[in-house]
């Protein structure tokens, strides 16, 4: 090295680590408010759908303990209220990290709440949630790849909906013991915890399932509120948009119809807070790739947009 060249090496080698410090560490927004420290630029879909596709069928599965579950639920309510720091605090205790994501196709921001490595917490599942504004709605998907395509819908529905958040289960429903893994009818589980600090928020929410069409099920679509046995405006909307699009639609909350999702405990949940609940049942060709899942598609996208503009 040359005497004349060492200012020069001094100066990349400081400007080198400016910029590893900046990629390290968010600093604070305009309100004063820190941001996760961990951030990514990413193909958002393929990151949600890689994840989701390693589910398999009679995988190990144990649940959170009670201890576990408190600190994950908490750490996702501190990050709804903004308090990153409090949440990464909350979340590292149980090996979950919360990560800024900007997607590459939209530009959009979303934070991941996701485990740190591929152990049994990788199968407790996962939260990505609006960055951008106040969250709107949830939608929520509990038997991904079990319930062929929703774990696909939810993307959808997730990057063309603003102001939205994808709940998604980590494990096929099969998993475990017994039913442990069958988040939708379980209390312990992470994805019931996350779900229950949107709905203390009154952040409506719909979850989606998937059936096989029989002879006691002849319909596309099956829609009920849960326990609830009134259905509130938007529901009846929503089956009446999907029905004016050709597609054959059981209303819970009048029709006698299979899969009502009564026993679903997130549904339960939703009345005891008094939040919105949409318990939505689709057929094989409602959740695919063909025109009656893009229908199904846009209806559900348009109860979710009714949300945000009634809800602020």
């Amino acid at each position: 090295m040359t005497r004349s060249s060492h200012p020069l090496s001094v100066a990349v080698v400081v400007g080198m680590a400016l910029a590893l410090v900046g990629c390290q560490a968010s600093p604070p927004d305009a309100s004063g408010a820190a941001r996760p420290r961990e951030r990514e630029l990413v193909d958002l879909r393929h990151r949600i759908l890689e994840y989701a596709e390693q589910v398999k069928e009679r995988d190990s599965y144990a649940p959170p303990t009670k201890r576990q579950q408190k600190a994950l639920a908490e750490g996702v309510g501190e990050l709804l209220e903004g308090d990153f720091r409090a949440a990464e605090k909350s979340l590292a205790a149980v090996d979950f990290r919360v990560t800024r994501l900007t997607d590459t196709a939209s530009g959009r921001r979303y934070d991941e709440v996701a485990a740190r490595g591929s152990g049994e917490e990788a199968r407790w599942g996962r939260l990505y949630v609006t960055a951008d504004a106040a969250v709107g709605w949830t939608v929520q998907v509990p038997h991904p790849v079990a319930d062929r395509d929703t774990e696909t819908l939810g993307v959808d529905l997730l990057e063309g909906t603003p102001r939205g958040a994808l709940v998604l289960a980590g494990a096929h429903r099969t998993s475990g013991r017994e039913d442990s893994a069958d988040v939708a009818h379980r209390t312990d589980s992470a994805f019931h915890g996350i779900v229950l600090e949107f709905q203390k928020r009154n952040v409506p929410g719909m979850q989606i399932h998937g059936f096989a069409r029989a002879s006691d099920r002849p319909y596309e679509a099956i829609l009920s509120t849960g326990v609830t046995e009134a259905a509130p405006a938007e529901a009846e909307g929503l089956a009446d948009r999907l029905e004016d699009d050709g597609l054959r639609v059981c209303r819970g909350w009048s029709d006698r119809c299979p899969l009502e999702g009564t026993t679903n405990v997130q549904g339960k949940a939703a009345q005891k807070y008094g939040t919105a609940f949409v318990h939505v049942e689709l057929a094989p060709r409602a959740r695919g790739d063909g025109s009656v899942a893009g229908r199904a598609r846009s209806a559900l996208a348009a109860l979710l947009s009714s949300w945000v503009k009634n809800g602020g």
